[in-house]
């Protein structure tokens, strides 16, 4: 027997085995704060109704439906059902500018585009044929009084969610998640992180971003307790762990720095000590964060590595039995490495020394991108652009971007595209972008300026010139001037030399 593996899965059991419970805990301006929360059976209930409210705009099967929204209850009711009922959701980041909303809501063809509040304004001129704003024009589209149209042939294999991520080249690319991609990511990741219905996700991690990495379904299908919070910020963090004990949270190094320099003011003892688990990805963090994690917040510290490619759990570093006894720094080194391939998955090395992966999870291609789509899995392998070496014990050390990204904060950049808002200043001769290891944001967005003879501007200048440009996260946080840019004899800009100066005495070549 045969029963494709959908998204519907999830909320489907949610539904029937946790019905009654409170599934989703969101702002107040969300449903039902009144009520403490969504239960599960009212969140299914509202996926149908949404599901309803798209058959009666016309919105058939296949057709993408974009979303640019802060976490909310209403996003991750969007991911859980709209591909369910076989449409393609198109999470978007929020912090985009907006021609760059404008280009992947035109590229995606999303006949539905769904716009947060709070950047409704500032994505005026972004329309699609269906347009509502999170809110009272939204709740306007459900329509609860009739039962949606069945998905009229469920397939695994049929792309659910289209996620776009920067690349090497200023156009970011949507990467086509099928049903299978994502239910496999959320049982595998949940098997390994031990998901149960007696957790508490509370979702720090945004959802837009590789579906938030499929915890959303994950936690769902278990039944766990799942609290959206808006807007990242240490101290709240904190309150949020004391205020529904939570157990459970991911993101990127950065975020861990702000709950890090909250806890220091806590007043009292820090709340979730010997109960909460952290996923960690995005950057590979430094020993001495991991440790600090585990000593002063008491916080279970685990590392997983991938990309919104690969859905995107690829490897995982949990604290093993064999961990106990190790002081507490050789655990931070222990844990510092990406860890092994999860179950499904097969890693590699090329000749080149990039890391190639085989699983489930990896994506089904590039959205209009055939010659992306090839190249990324040439071979019947995962190229990564990522550099790395794999010991005999299986486990995965990241040491190097091959491709032309830096992550900062969790996010993906492309250095390519920040040039050319750098070069767009007419004082610009020359300017290469690279990543310098920084503490808080893991790569400091850096731009390298030689400045046209006779040509003066500050630092300042060009980032708030940069500023028009590109969403703020993009921006060069530093600036720095030089006499020249070193190239090759074919005039190809040599970024490993201009990266030497600032990560001499590291291990590794990214952060």
């Amino acid at each position: 027997m045969r029963v494709p593996l959908t998204t519907r899965d999830f909320l489907d059991r949610a539904e029937l085995v946790y019905g009654d419970r409170i599934g989703v805990v969101d702002e107040p301006t969300q449903p039902a704060p009144s009520l403490g929360g969504l239960t599960y059976r009212e969140v299914a209930r509202r996926g149908r109704a949404l599901a309803a409210g798209l058959d009666a705009l016309g919105v058939g099967e296949g057709e993408r439906v974009a979303v640019v929204s802060h976490n909310s209850s209403r996003l991750l009711e969007m991911l859980l059902a709209v591909p369910s009922h076989g449409r393609v959701c198109v999470p978007v980041n929020f912090r985009l500018s907006t021609e760059e909303v404008r280009y992947i809501v035109e590229h995606s063809g999303a006949s539905v585009l769904l716009v947060d509040p709070e950047v409704d304004t500032a994505l005026a001129g972004v329309s699609a044929p269906h347009r509502f704003v999170l809110g009272e024009e939204y709740e306007q589209l459900l329509d609860f009084g009739t039962e949606p149209r069945p998905w009229s042939e469920p397939d695994e294999d049929a792309t659910a969610t289209i996620n776009y991520t920067s690349g090497t080249t200023a156009r970011p690319k949507g990467v086509q998640m099928t049903h299978r991609n994502i239910w496999t990511n959320a049982v595998v990741f949940g098997m390994h992180m031990q998901v149960s219905d007696r957790d508490v996700y509370l979702h720090t991690l945004p959802m837009f971003h590789c579906n938030g990495w499929g915890l959303g379904y994950s936690m769902a299908g278990v039944g766990a307790r799942q609290v959206s919070i808006r807007k990242i910020d240490g101290a709240e963090i904190l309150r949020r762990v004391a205020e529904h004990g939570v157990t459970m949270m991911a993101g990127a190094p950065a975020v861990w720095n702000a709950v890090l320099d909250a806890a220091a003011e806590w007043d009292g003892e820090v709340p979730g000590r010997d109960q909460v688990r952290i996923v960690v990805a995005g950057a590979p963090p430094p020993s001495r964060t991991i440790a600090r994690v585990e000593e002063e917040l008491g916080w279970e510290f685990n590392q997983i590595y991938g990309l919104t490619e690969t859905a995107p759990l690829l490897t995982v570093n949990r604290p093993r039995a064999e961990y106990d006894d190790l002081a507490p720094l050789d655990r931070a080194k222990a844990l510092s490495r990406a860890g092994v391939p999860a179950l499904g998955t097969r890693m590699t090395t090329s000749e080149s020394g990039e890391v190639l992966a085989q699983s489930n999870t990896v994506l089904a291609g590039y959205w209009e991108n055939e010659d992306a789509s090839a190249d990324a899995l040439d071979g019947g392998w995962f190229h990564t652009g990522d550099g790395g070496t794999i010991d005999e014990g299986g486990y995965l050390t990241i040491s190097d971007r091959k491709k032309d990204v830096i992550i900062t904060g969790g996010e993906n950049v492309s250095s390519i595209e920040v040039e050319d808002a750098v070069f767009s200043h007419p004082a610009v001769a020359e300017v290469a972008v690279i990543g310098a290891p920084d503490e808080k944001w893991g790569e400091m967005v850096t731009a390298l300026v030689v400045l046209a003879e006779g040509e003066t501007v500050t630092e300042a200048e060009l980032i708030a010139h940069c500023r028009t440009r590109l969403a703020g996260y993009k921006l060069p946080k530093r600036v720095e001037f030089r006499d020249a840019i070193p190239r090759t004899a074919t005039g190809k800009i040599q970024k490993f030399k201009l990266r030497e100066g600032f990560w001499q005495g590291q291990e590794r070549q990214v952060n």
